[in-house]
């Protein structure tokens, strides 16, 4: 419960594209993948444990929070235990990160230290950036754009565009899951001070957003075989459409608790999404 087990394909997924990229072009490296995956999962990890520590510490996550049990605010496990776990967590992505430093030098010292500074900074710190509007912006960058870069250049040693096209799309599913998150928690929210990007523009503002970054990852994947490099055969991304336009039909309509069962399947459209553009990139 603590650590959001549904939460986790968008640690996957980056790891799958920005692999698939590099082995697509022979330049796959079997230890990097590993350690990378590893390194992902736990950033993802150790973000949702400061999560649910600092929202419960700021006192964003109250009785009448509408999604699931957050183990801090819900006395299951004490906040110094879930502290401790969080530090244990990115400790151990550290771990990972000294081999992929060896591999990849400063370029992936930095990308590192940058990932493990935004998971805490995203609900800790005196400016958390998921209570000033930044949230969605960092969600885009870090776990979409870096992820998908970053192992790529593991993989290759070089800057690629072909990864930086391919991870577009995977950037704005990821997004449109936090984005379904704050719509559903934004009369909550509203009242704690957290100012996501759905309680100041309000509730229309976020389902346009869940909306549009939802096109954009269809539209955008073609990007990778126009101007990248990569196959035609990146457009079985499209057979998930299905799943999409189902999803945008509850996201437009559905408020409150509803909305955690489109937060799952949001998930699920990512990792589905995600798996199919690193089997097109392959079949290339």
């Amino acid at each position: 419960m603590a650590i959001r087990v549904p939460t986790l394909p968008a640690a996957v997924v980056p790891v799958l594209v920005g692999s698939a990229t590099a082995l697509g072009d022979k330049l796959f490296r079997p230890l990097v993948f590993v350690a990378a995956l590893l390194a992902s999962l736990l950033i993802q990890i150790g973000t949702n444990l400061a999560n649910d520590y600092f929202d419960h510490q700021k006192g964003a996550d109250t009785p009448d929070r509408l999604g699931p049990t957050r183990v801090t605010q819900s006395g299951l496990i004490p906040p110094a235990t879930v502290r401790a776990m969080m530090l244990v967590t990115f400790a151990l992505a550290a771990l990972c990160g000294a081999y992929l430093i060896y591999v990849g030098g400063w370029p992936i010292l930095i990308i590192g230290l940058l990932s493990i500074a935004s998971g805490i900074l995203y609900t800790g710190g005196p400016y958390p950036l998921g209570y000033n509007g930044l949230g969605d912006v960092f969600t885009f960058i870090f776990f979409g754009v870096i992820a998908v870069v970053g192992t790529d250049y593991l993989h290759s040693g070089q800057l690629r565009a072909v990864a930086v096209l391919a991870s577009l799309p995977v950037s704005m599913l990821v997004t449109a899951i936090i984005v379904v998150n704050n719509l559903r928690d934004a009369p909550t929210d509203k009242l704690v001070g957290k100012r996501t990007l759905a309680v100041i523009y309000g509730e229309m503002f976020a389902r346009t957003e869940y909306a549009l970054l939802l096109l954009g990852a269809y539209l955008s994947a073609p990007l990778a075989w126009m101007w990248g490099g990569a196959s035609p055969f990146v457009l079985i991304v499209w057979f998930s459409v299905p799943l999409a336009l189902n999803l945008l039909d509850r996201v437009s309509k559905q408020r409150g608790r509803p909305l955690n069962a489109a937060l799952r399947d949001t998930g699920r459209l990512h990792m589905v999404f995600g798996a199919l553009l690193a089997l097109g990139l392959l079949l290339g």
